[in-house]
């Protein structure tokens, strides 16, 4: 992990086109600003982790059919072919 300091008003650069500013500073709480492309999603990591566990939950409920969806295959595998 790269460690910095950082005035108010000064900048991080994270590659040519990512960049970070202090937008102010009050007692232990720190305002950033991002510039980074429309493409690069930006989220607090606790909201990060909460969308993270959130779609793996969703694609977990999809890989386990139903009783209905299991039945209706069943029964197409059981009926005669013509």
């Amino acid at each position: 992990m790269l460690v910095l300091s950082r005035h108010k008003d000064e900048t991080i650069m994270i590659g040519d086109d990512i960049e970070i500013s202090i937008v102010d500073i009050k007692g232990d709480t720190v305002r950033i600003g991002i510039n980074a492309p429309r493409d690069v999603t930006v989220h607090r990591k606790e909201i990060y982790e909460a969308i993270r566990a959130e779609n793996i939950a969703a694609a977990q409920r999809q890989a386990i059919p139903d009783k209905a969806a299991l039945g209706n295959i069943a029964a197409m595998l059981k009926k005669p072919k013509q």
